[in-house]
């Protein structure tokens, strides 16, 4: 993070060059730029000033009620969210400049937009269309460009730039001209435990996807390296920025990644692109049993579970329990004796349709009252009669046979411990198929049953809403009563009885008074949904009942798909479009990404034929590059050695030892700073690797991972993950 900006700050050259880069460091290429990131520093400090006073403002500010309590929270998350990003990066939020064949006027690209005092543009936001050459260019199509700049930020100051010319005009002034430019430079670069920032290196194939519409479903395929992860963060900052349809207050964004280091790893990118309400999670977070859930022990009942037919099979076990009474009741109370019949259950629990079932209960209920009190020969107070039925024990009774409160949990175990019950629910089971699907205990949770609980609880609703919905009632009864008391008080004192206090008879004035913020309220679940759309990260391993769970939070249906078939550990025969149409998405749009950004020749030679024993038609992507360093076989016993060997000699990036399970990330934090996820040496399984980079890869034993799709794919997968050097030991 670069130090605060200070009027010395602004008097100290924005360039921190190397000697071997002399040559770039002549005023005649770099005078514009400093007098430009002059006047961005100048701003900065302006514009940190008049926002931090803006947030104070805000702060101070009367909390209100309502929409006007929202929209002063959402106003402090906005100023506080865009000073944070402007205090993490300072000057280095400029990514680099754009010049016109045109004008030849360069135009600065950066993180996000900025102005001066007199409203002239320092920083066009990377998101803007007026950007996208800055990335999208190519000597094939320039876009109008003459010369692009690349900038490589150290510390606040630029440690390297280049250059790169689309035309003749374009190499007046331009000393670092590298037809691989800064993107092939900075591949080689050390990695470490948080994803590296890689906006200004984007290139045009990658650009293209994250700047394209969000309507339908956008399916990103592409093998290991290629850059998915990267496109779907920061495609996701772009939608937020483009599509006034996704934005916060609109339902928003979920990103769904495939493991918690995965999201660990990530979670660094969307706030440094000034994107901090994104939601982001594992399928795993989408339902409260998930922490801590095993896999499946046998793999037919997994596959059993894993269909969109099982997760569509709860609705058919919640209406078991929504059968209206066929009987006609009487209700006797002291003022009368009314009869409620058949048809008058069966409208009641009509009106109840689309309602969660739970929550549906105290609408039944209402209707119920209303059938009754219309049927009153004499006139009752409603509050008395209300009360006098909720004291009627039969009647009550026969409401909790017929429609009774359901927990998501019973719900789903009665499946696995009640045959007949799962046979009604299920009917295309067979009776083999039924006996393997029941289990001892119940609620011996496992990942397959996920997806079920999620559709059970989404269907169910909050078995609390009746009882919360009574107390909210009970509290603002209370509360007007004594409203009322203090109104008449204030009445009586006053003498002339006409004026501000014969004004507070009025029904208004009293409901006023009345303060619904103190109203006991359900807690959030902020990974219910709906969202205005969901982006999912390697989304080749998602059964079908686990895209349920994914449609259930999206009405839109509007997702951004990023995978690889290759990578499917359980296998991927069948297309995208053939996958994501039997789940339930209409709208597919496909696109691919087939150039190998991070994984060097020598690695990918070795991991090729690896997962083509199994697949033969893999879709394995070209590397851009070669590291120059061969792939070492060796023998286990030498791990430890191969590691500190490896820490002594890079002061700097992460290395990872995949498929050793005496290996673990409490003894890998002895071999670097720190313990687990802040260890220079990671140790997980090849599953865990997934979507994950590192320096050094030893994959111990690749021969045990397994035999068929599933053992090809570890192999593939974690080879894949090195981005200089793979060692195999066995």
């Amino acid at each position: 993070m670069p130090a605060p900006l200070s009027p010395a700050h602004l008097n100290t050259s924005a360039f921190d060059l190397p000697d071997r880069l002399s040559a770039k460091a002549d005023p005649k290429l770099i005078a514009a730029d400093e007098q430009h990131f002059t006047a961005v520093a100048e701003s900065l400090e302006q514009t940190i000033v008049e926002l931090s006073a803006q947030l104070d403002a805000a702060r101070l500010a009367p909390g209100g009620a309502g929409r006007e309590a929202m929209e002063r929270d959402a106003e402090i998350h906005r100023l506080t969210a865009r000073l944070r990003t402007l205090r993490r990066f300072g000057l280095d939020l400029c990514l680099g400049r754009i010049v016109g064949a045109d004008d030849g006027e360069p135009v600065y690209i950066g993180r996000l937009g900025l102005t001066d005092s007199t409203g002239r543009r320092l920083l066009l936001d990377w998101r803007s269309p007026a950007a996208e050459p800055f990335f999208a260019a190519t000597h094939a199509a320039p876009m109008g460009l003459a010369s692009r700049r690349r900038y490589r930020w150290s510390d606040g100051r630029v440690g390297d730039y280049w250059d790169e010319v689309f035309d003749a005009d374009g190499l007046e002034g331009h000393a670092a001209l590298d037809d691989q430019s800064a993107f092939i430079a900075s591949l080689g670069g050390n990695r470490s435990s948080k994803m590296r920032d890689v906006l200004s290196t984007i290139q045009a194939d990658q650009d293209a996807i994250i700047r394209a519409g969000s309507r339908g479903a956008l399916v990103v395929d592409g093998g290991p390296g290629t850059g998915k992860t990267v496109v779907a963060l920061h495609r996701t900052a772009h939608l937020l920025y483009s599509d006034p349809r996704l934005g916060h207050r609109r339902g928003g964004v979920l990103f769904v990644g495939p493991h918690q280091p995965y999201l660990n790893y990530v979670a660094d990118v969307l706030p440094s692109l000034g994107e901090e309400g994104v939601r982001t999670c594992t399928v795993r977070d989408l339902v409260p049993q998930g922490a801590g859930v095993g896999p499946e022990a046998d793999p037919a009942v997994a596959r059993l579970k894993a269909t969109a037919e099982m997760v569509r099979s709860i609705e058919a076990a919640v209406r078991f329990y929504e059968e209206p009474p066929t009987e006609a009741l009487t209700v006797s109370t002291q003022w009368s004796d009314v009869r409620l019949s058949a048809d008058d259950w069966a409208e009641a629990f009509e009106a109840a349709e689309g309602t969660p079932h739970n929550e549906a209960r105290e609408l039944i209920w209402e209707e119920l009252v209303t059938f009754l009190m219309d049927r009153q020969v004499e006139e009752v107070p409603e509050d008395l009669f209300r009360r006098a039925l909720r004291h009627d024990k039969e009647l009550v009774d026969t409401l909790d046979r017929a429609w009774p409160m359901l927990e998501p949990t019973d719900l789903v175990g009665d499946l696995w411990s009640v045959p007949a019950y799962l046979r009604l629910c299920a009917p295309w089971l067979g009776a083999d198929e039924v006996r393997r699907l029941q289990r001892a205990d119940a609620q011996a949770w496992t990942v397959s049953d996920l997806p079920l609980l999620d559709a059970a609880r989404q269907r169910l609703g909050d078995p609390k809403a009746s009882l919360r919905k009574r107390r909210q009632e009970a509290a603002l009864a209370a509360q007007r009563e004594r409203m009322a008391r203090v109104v008449d008080n204030l009445i009586a004192a006053d003498h002339d009885g006409e004026g501000l206090m014969t004004q507070l008879r009025r029904a208004d004035f009293q409901r006023n008074l009345v303060d619904e913020s103190e109203l006991p309220e359900a807690e959030h679940d902020a990974l219910a949904g709906p969202f205005a759309h969901i982006v999912v990260d390697e989304a080749q391993e998602l059964t079908d009942a686990e895209w349920q769970m994914l449609l259930l939070r999206c009405p839109s249906r509007s997702f951004t798909i990023v995978g690889d078939r290759a990578q499917a550990r359980h296998g991927f025969t069948e297309s995208w479009r053939e996958r994501l149409e039997r789940v339930g998405l209409d709208r597919i749009e496909m696109t691919s990404l087939s150039i190998n950004y991070r994984t060097p020749e020598e690695v990918m030679a070795e991991a090729e034929p690896a997962i083509r024993a199994a697949l033969p038609d893999a879709n394995v992507p070209t590397s851009v590059r070669a590291s120059g360093l061969p792939v070492v076989h060796g023998s286990v016993a030498d791990r430890d050695a191969i590691l500190e060997s490896w820490l002594a000699e890079n002061a700097e990036g992460v290395a990872c030892v995949i498929g050793d399970p005496t290996f673990e990330d409490g003894y890998a934090g002895t071999f670097g700073a720190g313990d687990g996820e802040t260890s220079r040496v990671r140790s997980l399984t090849p599953e865990l690797s997934k979507g994950l980079e590192f320096d050094l890869v030893v994959l111990v034993h690749p021969e045990r991972f397994g035999t068929g799709v599933v053992g090809a794919v570890d192999r593939y997968v974690a080879m894949t993950r090195a981005t200089r050097r793979l060692v195999v030991l066995t």
